[in-house]
């Protein structure tokens, strides 16, 4: 039998051996991990035993006990069923709690408490209503739960009589609590909505009040994990397309004077064709009156009535009035009428 035979089939006797002493030694560890945990002291939790979402009433059957370590019991969570339902009237989850998730009291309602935003908001908080519409409300991804910051558009006249528009952060990391009148944090599908329910101090209720007037408010919506502020700064026009200020206000002054030079300019084309007007009317009149002058004819003359004692023979002759001797002439010069007193030519 060759040398290098020999040699693997003691190399391979070696390594079953080490397998075989590697493995007791394994599940002699697992044994002893699971007795120690056997005799860690246990207590009991309620959990859910199916999803519940905002308003949903509690009741035995979507509530069970589950056994939990000692150590570990979440706070506010309840050891048995009983004690989670005690008390008149019944209870409310105020968030969405997954199957088997510890049902603590600050997930649900008091006795007899009813599932509204009045629960829901934190100690000295004040719930408040922004209008939005589909552009402003972030196309209706925003979520009860979610945080956003609060921005205020503003436009104000300047010293200078120029309007100037400008974007200040209001607010910051602020808590959704409901979209229009949906506060169920479970909510997944985007809706378009007209208000949105925030979550703020006293002070910063009123600056919403305050806004809502002054211009016009809309929402950024922030990362689920970003709930510290940021340095913010107001932006501009000039901020925009790299003018400053005063570039802004020259800009706007010179289209402003050119807007009022166009004014005056169709001011002065309706008096000068309101003249014209009035000319061609007056030129009308006169031509109108002499051609009555000229078709005019003398009364004829009636004869006296016969005497009875005498008989007049009278003969009666129509005479043609002599033309007048001056006549009344009319120049236009530019758009001037003239008028002149000449002689008549026969």
């Amino acid at each position: 039998m060759r040398a290098n035979t020999v040699i693997m089939i003691v190399l391979a006797g070696v390594f079953g051996v080490l397998a075989v002493v590697l493995a007791n030694i394994w599940l002699a560890n697992q044994r002893s991990a699971m007795a120690r945990t056997e005799d860690v002291q246990r207590d009991t939790v309620v959990v859910a035993a199916v999803p519940l979402k905002f308003g949903d009433t509690l009741s035995a059957d979507k509530l069970r006990e589950v056994a939990w370590p000692s150590g570990a019991v979440p706070t506010g969570a309840f050891k048995t069923t009983k004690d989670l339902l005690e008390g008149e009237g019944t209870k409310q989850a105020l968030q969405a709690i997954g199957t088997n998730e510890p049902v603590l009291a600050t997930k649900i309602t008091g006795p007899g408490q009813r599932a509204t935003l009045s629960a829901v908001l934190s100690e000295g908080m004040k719930a408040v209503s922004i209008r939005v519409n589909d552009v402003l409300g972030v196309a209706g991804f925003v979520f009860p739960g979610d945080r956003v910051d609060v921005l205020l558009t503003r436009t104000v006249r300047s010293d200078e009589g120029v309007d100037k528009s400008f974007v200040d952060v209001l607010l910051q990391s602020v808590k959704v609590l409901a979209v229009d009148q949906v506060a169920d944090e479970s909510k997944d599908s985007p809706t378009v909505v007209k208000a949105v329910t925030v979550e703020v101090s006293t002070k910063d209720a009123q600056k919403l009040t305050l806004a809502a007037g002054a211009g016009q408010l809309s929402l950024a919506l922030r990362q689920a994990a970003a709930s510290k502020g940021e340095t913010t700064e107001r932006i501009t026009l000039s901020d925009l397309t790299g003018d400053t200020p005063d570039d802004v206000a020259k800009r706007q002054a010179e289209l402003a004077k050119q807007a009022a030079a166009d004014a005056a300019a169709a001011a002065d084309r309706k008096r000068a064709d309101d003249k014209l007007a009035g000319l061609a009317q007056a030129v009308e009149r006169v031509g109108n009156k002499l051609d009555d002058l000229s078709k005019l004819k003398p009364a004829p003359a009636v004869a006296a009535a016969p005497q009875a004692k005498e008989i007049v023979k009278e003969e009666v002759k129509y005479v043609k009035p002599e033309p007048p001797a001056r006549a009344t002439v009319g120049v236009f010069r530019g758009i001037k009428l003239e008028t002149y007193d000449v002689p008549r030519q026969k």
